[in-house]
């Protein structure tokens, strides 16, 4: 269209060696702004995220909106062949994304440095459980670990229980995010330093998971406080907490400011409270945060979620549902904000997630949902690197380069 504004990321291309979900989601986050991403799988079934979870027709449905936007090229980083068409991506390319365990690149000679020698404006992004160096960098760091001893996950959870880990793999997609993060912030110092030259990003999952504390480290040094975990409170605020309905269906009600707290306390028919000195500010609130929660607790069960939070919203009050997934995509916000794109699957239509931020002028959008295993080989192999015929099917017969 005439006059329309490309993605931010347009023309930047981006050679992805990850696999699982740090690294390739950080590729996608690139990819829905503009990026061409090229993500090298191995031959025969791919990245194993093609495998896990739901199926359709042996795919994972999460692929289609991990892989999304990524051109599809299998070649085998064992062979030394393989390791040679890397080289080749990379010398014409913006930026490498690797997630495997530290020295392993190195060792097939792609990492940092060599590849640094045949493309000096390379900005090359590394994630791994624990960085590159320090004396735990050769410890394999799944996310669930990381998220173990970053801190993460000793606050989350309930008094006198076990951590609590949310049903997804927050450590892997925080640490996508770093990733992203860094690499624009590497691109702009690139394009605007004198030499041109790229640099490395280091992301640790564990670190991502670690900027995420607030202020327990000050809190710990300055005052020797340890914050513990506090199951659906937040310490130190009151009152934020969450609260069963009389239709066993639950809210989440954030009422800490002090005029809000006035109006959340008169809405709840205890007008007495809304005038109480000791619960005038935050502190007094914390020193009496039980009888806080049992009067609104109370209050919830006493009446059904929509009509609790019907009150609230009418006297101005934070308060909002606890969402299924089944909630989010038949409610009209959802749905008037665009966080659902609809894809097709062998003429099939699939919804999958929207990629945030939102731009106004230059939006990222879905182009094509993940795509089937090596499906891009050809226009890889053959159009950026000129490989003939013969070529690639040398490579193919010698198990380099998947056939398809």
């Amino acid at each position: 269209m005439s006059g329309k504004r490309s993605r931010p990321l347009d023309g930047v291309r981006v050679i992805e060696l990850g696999q699982l979900l740090a690294g390739p989601f950080a590729g996608a986050l690139l990819a829905y702004f503009g990026a061409e991403v090229i993500k090298v799988e191995p031959p025969g079934g791919g990245d194993p995220i093609r495998g896990w979870r739901e199926l359709d027709n042996g795919t994972s449905l999460w692929w289609r909106s991990l892989g999304r936007n990524k051109k599809s090229v299998t070649i085998d980083l064992r062979e030394p062949a393989g390791r040679e068409l890397v080289k080749q991506l990379a010398a014409g390319a913006d930026i490498v994304i690797e997630n495997f365990r530290p020295g392993v690149v190195e060792n097939w000679g792609l990492g940092p440095q060599d590849l640094k020698a045949i493309n000096r404006k390379l900005v090359y992004a590394r994630i791994s459980g624990y960085g590159q160096t320090g004396p735990y960098a050769s410890r394999p760091g799944f996310a669930s670990v990381c998220e173990g001893i970053s801190g993460f996950r000793y606050v989350n959870g309930f008094p006198g229980q076990a951590p609590v880990r949310p049903n997804l793999s927050i450590g892997d997609t925080i640490a996508g995010i770093h990733a992203a993060l860094g690499i624009a912030l590497a691109l702009l110092e690139r394009n605007n330093n004198e030499t041109g030259e790229g640099q490395v990003v280091d992301v640790a999952l564990y670190e991502a998971m670690f900027n995420l504390l607030e202020a327990v480290v000050p809190e710990y040094d300055g005052a020797g406080v340890v914050r513990e975990p506090s199951g659906t409170t937040v310490t130190g605020i009151v009152p934020t907490n969450t609260y069963r309905c009389n239709d066993d269906k639950y809210v989440v009600i954030g009422g800490n400011g002090d005029s809000i707290f006035q109006r959340l306390m008169r809405a709840a028919g205890h007008p007495q409270m809304a005038q109480d000195p000791r619960l005038a500010t935050n502190p007094g609130r914390v020193q009496h945060e039980a009888e806080i929660d049992a009067a609104l607790s109370a209050w919830c069960l006493s009446l059904p979620a929509e009509e609790v939070l019907q009150i609230l919203e009418e006297n101005r009050v934070p308060a909002g549902p606890i969402y299924t997934v089944e909630d989010m995509l038949e409610d009209p916000h959802f749905n008037a904000r665009g966080l659902f794109e609809q894809v097709e699957i062998d003429g099939k239509p699939l919804k999958i997630p929207a990629i945030l931020p939102k731009l106004s002028d230059t939006p990222g959008k879905t182009d094509w949902p993940g795509p089937a295993v090596g499906s891009h080989n050809r226009e890889v192999l053959q159009e950026m690197l000129q490989l003939s015929d013969a070529q690639l099917q040398q490579l193919q017969a010698a198990g380099v380069v998947g056939t398809t």
